[in-house]
């Protein structure tokens, strides 16, 4: 969405941007060349093999930045560190580059076969493969309810427990396995009006389950309401803050802190409704698909 992205930023000469998710640095280049040689882009990543690429990208416009092997806490430190005293544009990407999805020893697929990790900062935290071992029944079905919307949450939860008694489960290809025979994937069939006998896939439950661990691994939701908490206080006056999620849980927590935020007076606007990506956008990265920009800006 980096159209939409850029349409809510304007104007950026001069400005200093904060990229929060800096993936593989597209969104970072184009607010890189726009801020122009008087403004700053600093960047953030908790993936530190991201780092590298960019930074030798980035090096290449010649414009000032810096970028940082951290999630959205440092922000406050490392502009400081900088003597730089707010930021005029924020933007958070939370979703995954295709890249990561694709890398089949980062286990955050259930197509490939890979260590079941799904850790976007390998040097810290456990894996999915400690969560999916350690944790109860009741725990994993209420992550895969409330972070997958998953409806056999506790026939799946049951199972993974009991096949961990006999069976360490530690690759990505075990699990999905499992998920599939605790509860079988399901098509729905519906017709088409230019194919009577059409029929669309629904979403597979392991997608569901490996999206829950992989927002529990990462600790997703809980690192997003501290960077909702700390928004107004890194924002300059009249800076803008940029979010696009591609989780509902995400969504209603961005939606809700912007709405508060306005009625306490702290925002003085908000997205009145989320940006979606057009066709253009859907067609060439089916993953874009469930992707909502929702943005605020700071009260002068």
């Amino acid at each position: 969405m980096l159209a939409e992205v850029l349409s809510v930023f304007e104007p950026l000469d001069g400005a200093t941007v904060v990229d929060c998710t800096l993936g593989y640095g597209g969104h970072a280049t184009e607010l890189l060349q726009r801020v122009g040689p008087t403004g700053r882009l600093v960047g953030f990543d908790l993936d530190a093999s991201n780092l590298p690429d960019v930074q030798e990208h980035l090096s290449t416009i010649g414009h000032p930045f810096s970028l940082h092997h951290s999630n959205f806490a440092a922000i406050p430190t490392i502009l400081g560190e900088q003597s730089i005293d707010g930021a005029d544009a924020i933007l958070a990407d939370l979703g995954m580059s295709s890249m990561q999805v694709d890398d089949a020893d980062r286990g955050f697929s259930f197509m490939r076969e890979g260590p079941l990790d799904m850790r976007m900062d390998r040097s810290r935290g456990r894996t999915a493969s400690e969560l999916v071992m350690t944790l109860s029944a009741e725990e994993l079905a209420t992550a895969f309810r409330e972070l997958g919307d998953e409806p056999d949450a506790e026939r799946i939860a049951n199972a993974i427990v009991a096949e961990r008694e006999t069976t360490p489960l530690e690759r990505t290809t075990q699990l999905r396995e499992l998920i599939e025979r605790a509860s079988p994937v399901k098509v729905q069939f519906i017709a088409g009006k230019h194919n009577p006998t059409a029929r669309q896939q629904q979403v597979r439950p392991a997608a569901r389950v490996f999206q829950s661990l992989r927002i529990l691994v990462n600790r997703e939701l809980a690192n997003l309401q501290h960077l909702l908490r700390m928004l107004p206080h890194v924002l300059k006056p009249g800076g803008k803050a940029v979010l696009i999620s591609f989780h509902s849980g995400e969504d209603r927590l961005i939606k809700s802190a912007f709405k508060e935020g306005q009625h306490k007076g702290i925002y003085s606007r908000i997205a009145d409704e989320p940006l979606r990506p057009d066709g253009e956008e859907r067609f060439v990265n089916p993953r874009s698909r469930s992707a909502k920009l929702r943005w605020a800006e700071l009260k002068k």
